[in-house]
């Protein structure tokens, strides 16, 4: 059975709240535990509650050790990976944005490249093209045609071993050529 998504709030029933956060640190103990044996690293938790006094895994002793070794390491060394809240957002609204120019340019290509098969079909007249696109039409044009050349060398190198491959259709799906008449051995493609 799927989990249900957690909403990320603060829990006002008090017996729920102490009840999620007992399973929550029983967790992260847990997971330390994990990442200290798969990693091989040295960790620590100190965990404050209102519930129950300071919880400190694995000891005092070893968290004491180790917040001493990072207080050591020199200034540089400590905020070498740390991120704060405003370059953890920016961080991410460079990713999303670069995402968002990659989804425009991808769209942009389809619509130009749906633009063109109405054209070829006479559902769609060239003078509603605008001029301004003529570099990019041109572009995707020239992809087109490569594809359609790369498709016709492997039906002819397909024809020459009798095995014939589907034909990729603009929209992603896949027509088998074997009981065309193009493709049938002694027949030609006009009726």
């Amino acid at each position: 059975m799927a989990r249900k998504k957690v909403t990320l709030a603060y829990i006002d029933n008090d017996a729920e709240r102490k009840a999620s956060f007992k399973k929550r640190k029983k967790g992260l103990i847990k997971k330390l535990s994990e990442i200290k044996i798969l990693c091989g690293v040295e960790a620590c938790a100190v965990i404050y509650s209102p519930f129950e006094p300071p919880t400190v895994w694995p000891s005092r002793e070893v968290a004491y050790t180790l917040i001493q070794r990072f207080k050591q390491l020199p200034e540089i060394e400590k905020t070498k990976k740390m991120v704060n809240q405003e370059s953890f957002i920016q961080h991410q609204l460079k990713r999303t944005q670069e995402r968002l120019r990659r989804l425009q340019k991808e769209n942009r290509r389809k619509e130009m490249q749906h633009f063109m098969y109405m054209v070829v079909e006479g559902k769609a007249n060239i003078k509603d093209f605008d001029y301004r696109d003529s570099r990019e039409m041109a572009y995707m044009i020239h992809e087109t045609l490569e594809e359609i050349s790369a498709r016709m060398k492997a039906l002819e190198e397909a024809g020459a071993t009798g095995t014939v491959p589907p034909v990729t259709t603009p929209d992603g799906g896949e027509v088998p050529l074997e009981n065309s008449p193009a493709t049938t051995p002694g027949s030609s493609a006009t009726p």
